[in-house]
């Protein structure tokens, strides 16, 4: 598959006039083609059409047809074979097995979702029959489900270039919620965007859809962003990033018309506490299983443990030595880009200034371009609870030790965390009692909660969360990983003396669809 430099928009490949631009190689410090055709307002617009006039045909497509869409685009994702990998390797500086084992992931969620249509129990079925002899007052026949939003705007993410981005878990969940998706590509791979674009284009047709269901755009600066958000076909956003970028894009959809709702990921600093049994049981295997959570990927993970909390003692220093003595030997590596590269610089000097904050160590300085030395510092609970700027997420290979005289100052620090998508514990049974404690702060503050773990890689499964209260997202209640995140795009709809010749089959009463539903209050397939 050839890569172009070209918009999908619709069925159509179009080539943006709004200027150019050429993806970037981190590794290499250079360009690489080709040209990207920027698009503009126009452009952004005619997906957005597009996607609007799709929307009714879609979401009343049979669930057999959402579920085979999905497959279809894992199943052009797969076929496209090692260019694929090539690309995001070259555009990203991400090492090809890791992409490998995230296309495999993207392409399991596409499948996860598949199921998931095909089951129905997402729609909500419930059925309440009419009660015509009720007093003092009858009761109509009600019935509700749950259908699509409309419309969707999704922005691909720097730091997963195949599984969020233009297929990754965003795009999955509206589609099968029954959404058309306008996909704002990153311009970090572009390159990888158009390869996986095509795909769902042509699995698209593949089909039989309307070609609306799908476009992808380029853009530069903020404009086509901003004109994607404040689009009045698009009905929701979701968007992986930074804060600065998901509250702009919350601030104009918050700004429109007719407001819509942003389900933005953005700022995360993964506190892990770990307890006193487990940290003097476990010092040296916790400590070096913090340092390969921590560099993992460059640091590059939104589940990245920037923070690690403990009381103080021996046993802390003993784990503060194993961690920067392990931490020493860590390479620095290329950044996803020159962008982030300066801003994790940045971040770490401006770190190095704060009062009472130690540099325990940092890693081997290579000769690789837009590189992130590790660097791992120290300080006590008193000056972090005085210094909010300990707490700012530093997107990268660095984290933050804690050291807390008590419990109790230990979970003065757990209050003052913002939202989070994890907090870890490490816990032996002797610390159970303080974990108690702390767990219910920890559940006012994160979207998931790890026993002896480290948060460094998301599963894709039913129970999964990968959400949590702001900043970590702009909406504490949903998800953006798992079959929980089709939520987001479905609203409910009640139907009252219905005529049973209108009623969706969802609804109907010999219930063609066999679905699970919610028949006078009792859980039935029937």
């Amino acid at each position: 598959m050839q890569i172009t430099g070209a918009m999908l928009i619709g069925a159509q490949a179009v080539r943006g006039a709004a200027g150019e631009m050429r993806a970037f190689a981190p590794a290499l410090g250079e360009e690489i083609e080709p040209a990207f055709g920027l698009g503009g307002k126009a452009e952004v617009a005619r997906a957005c059409e597009l996607a609007g006039q799709a929307f009714d045909a879609f979401r009343a497509a049979p669930f057999e047809t959402r579920a085979r869409l999905l497959e279809a685009i894992a199943e052009r994702i797969v076929g496209i074979g090692d260019a694929l990998i090539e690309r995001a390797h070259l555009e990203s500086a991400l090492p090809k097995a890791r992409l490998e084992g995230e296309r495999g992931r993207t392409v399991g969620q596409l499948r996860l979702f598949a199921t998931l249509v095909r089951d129905g129990r997402w729609c909500g079925a419930v059925l309440d029959s009419a009660l015509p002899e009720r007093k003092p007052l009858p009761r109509s026949d009600l019935r509700a489900q749950r259908i699509p939003l409309g419309p969707v705007a999704v922005f691909g993410a720097s730091n997963f270039p195949l599984a969020f981005s233009v297929a990754g878990g965003d795009t999955a969940s509206a589609l099968a919620a029954g959404c058309p998706v306008v996909v704002k590509a990153h311009l970090a791979h572009p390159g990888t965007s158009e390869l996986v674009g095509r795909a769902i284009q042509q699995a698209v047709a593949d089909v039989g859809l309307p070609e609306g269901v799908f476009s992808l755009v380029f853009g530069g600066g903020n404009e086509a962003g901003e004109t994607l958000v404040a689009h009045p076909a698009i009905k929701a956003v979701g968007f992986t990033g930074s804060r600065r970028g998901g509250l702009a894009l919350a601030n104009i959809a918050a700004n429109r018309l007719e407001p819509i709702p942003v389900y933005a990921e953005m700022s995360s600093v993964n506190p892990m506490f770990v307890l006193p049994a487990a940290l003097a049981a476990r010092t040296e295997a916790l400590a070096q299983g913090f340092v390969d959570s921590l560099t993992l990927g460059v640091g590059q993970f939104c589940t990245n443990p920037g923070l690690v909390l403990a009381i103080d003692g021996p046993d802390l220093d003993r784990f503060v030595k194993t961690a920067s003595a392990a931490l020493a030997q860590k390479p620095s590596q290329s950044m996803l880009t020159a962008g982030i590269a300066s801003a994790y610089e940045e971040g770490v000097a401006a770190r190095e200034k704060l009062a009472g904050v130690e540099v325990l160590a940092e890693g081997a300085k290579t000769e690789a371009h837009c590189d992130a030395l590790p660097v791992l510092f120290k300080t006590s609970a008193a000056q972090f609870l005085a210094q909010h700027a300990l707490s700012d997420e530093i997107f990268g290979p660095t984290s933050v030790v804690i050291a807390c005289r008590d419990e109790a100052e230990l979970a003065r620090v757990a209050e003052q965390l913002e939202g989070q998508l994890t907090a870890t514990l490490h816990i032996d049974r002797d610390d159970y009692a303080m974990a108690a404690r702390l767990l219910p702060i920890l559940e006012r503050k994160a979207g998931r909660i790890l026993a002896n773990g480290f948060p460094t890689g998301v599963e894709v499964s039913y129970a999964m969360v990968h959400g949590g209260p702001f900043p970590a997202t702009s909406d504490s209640r949903t998800t953006s990983v798992g079959a929980m995140a089709i939520e987001r795009f479905l609203r409910p709809v009640c139907y009252q003396d219905l005529p049973a010749e209108l009623l969706p089959a969802t609804l109907q009463n010999d219930n063609p669809l066999q679905l699970w539903r919610l028949r006078d209050g009792e859980l039935v397939r029937g």
